[in-house]
């Protein structure tokens, strides 16, 4: 028995030795990793009813398969030394850019929304803007380390920052305009850790208001004039430029649901976030227990976009308040990375990649208590597994690369 109890303590060393970078993050990704597991398996009953007649199983078993390929591709990003990834930043963003125009004009169309690309061979559908998101992080902190010499003049060292935000937002807001506003949102915050002046940030705060108004002006104008409420779902297919247009209609209607919207409202956007009030009604404060949702049968998307709602009908709200600290515990632990690390490439791309998952997962959990318009945007490492969970790992790779690397310089400082 001590033989054995030796063999696998020497195991479990040698795998913790062979794990750098922050210990309390790789907690946190094991600890997402186990509550995805029981949440997915527990939301995909009446997909895999549709589509699996009954397997849940499936689900359960692809959810596993992404969660070892995330894993792993995290283990491998974080033996990675961060300054590689400064040197393919420029590339990968390059490679984004026109990825994000073809997605735009022949994007394949799910859920209303041209985002994807089918991948040929895997049938992989792959959303553009993760990797858009990913690469314009990496290029602005290259840009940000580079240029703090400069960083208070327009033309030298402002102008050079802010045009790549524009150009990604303003290609990923047609057919995904949450997700460009909180790129946008990221991408001031950074700007602004990275000692922006204040003015140049009011100027780009002023120019992206103007639509915003925009938006909530037509969503009043709209409701005042006692037009019916239009749903997203009516939102008729466009092609070619049409598509840069086609879901104004649909950003207006959720506006105004967001607004005014009320019980009497049985359309998609409403029906969404009337089941999850629902589902947290339901869960009260130590929720129905592990697989026991009832609304996962009637809300849409229970698995991805409101994902938050069956956790906190599952988990209560002791269970929803849980996941939140634990996205703040990360956060928290990328701002010690930041503090640490010696070099500016490798600080300012670990608090941007953790400001962009944690942003998300807010948003995620805003939508689903109804403190934010509806949006496509899943619960990182919590919602069902696809191109996003992966960029989402990367994402995490990448942080506990720099975070592996601030490791060793401490240790080199001690021994010395």
């Amino acid at each position: 028995m001590n033989n054995i109890a030796d063999i696998e303590q020497n195991a479990f060393k040698g795998l913790s030795s062979r794990t750098k970078g922050d210990k309390v993050i790789w907690s946190i990704v094991i600890l997402l990793a186990l509550v995805s597991l029981l949440v997915v398996y527990s939301s995909t009953g009446s997909l895999a009813y549709k589509m699996y007649k009954g397997n849940t199983e499936v689900y359960l078993f692809k959810q596993i398969v992404f969660i070892s390929i995330g894993i792993g591709i995290i283990y491998f990003a974080h033996m990675v030394n961060y300054n590689v990834y400064s040197k393919v930043a420029r590339i990968l963003f390059l490679v984004a850019i026109p990825l994000l125009v073809y997605t735009l004009f022949f994007g394949t169309e799910l859920n209303k929304g041209s985002r994807w690309i089918k991948l040929p061979i895997i049938n992989l559908t792959f959303q553009t803007s993760d990797l858009a998101k990913l690469a314009l992080i990496m290029y602005m902190s290259r840009l940000l380390s580079k240029k703090q010499d400069v960083i208070k003049d327009f033309k030298t060292g402002f102008l050079p920052i802010v045009i790549p935000v524009g150009i990604v937002c303003i290609l990923i807001a047609p057919a995904n305009l949450s997700t460009a506003l909180l790129i946008g949102a990221t991408s001031m915050l950074l700007m602004f850790i990275g000692r922006v002046s204040m003015k140049h940030l009011m100027l780009i705060i002023g120019i992206a208001m103007v639509p915003i108004i925009i938006l909530i002006m037509a969503a009043v104008f709209h409701h005042g004039s006692n037009s019916e409420v239009t749903s997203s779902a009516s939102t008729e297919k466009a092609h070619g430029i049409g598509k840069l247009f086609v879901r104004v209609t649909t950003w207006r209607s959720r506006v105004e649901h967001f607004m005014y919207g009320g019980k009497d409202i049985d359309d998609d956007d409403n029906y969404q976030i009337n089941q999850a009030k629902i589902a947290i009604a339901k869960g009260g404060v130590m929720g129905l227990g592990p697989g026991n949702s009832e609304q996962r049968n009637f809300l849409p998307h229970p698995y991805s976009d409101f994902i938050y709602a069956i956790i906190i009908e599952e988990y209560g709200l002791v269970g929803g308040a849980l996941i939140l600290f634990v996205y703040m515990v990360f956060l928290f632990r990328s701002i010690q990375i930041f503090r640490k690390c010696p070099y500016a490439f490798g600080a300012f791309l670990s608090l941007g990649l953790s400001f962009t998952l944690v942003i998300q997962a807010l948003a995620n959990m805003a939508v689903n208590v109804n403190l934010f318009p509806v949006t496509g945007v899943t619960l990182p490492l919590v919602s069902m597994g696809g191109s996003s969970f992966l960029f989402t790992c990367l994402a995490i790779g990448i942080i506990l690369s720099v975070a592996r690397n601030v490791e060793k310089a401490e240790q080199a400082g001690i021994n010395n």
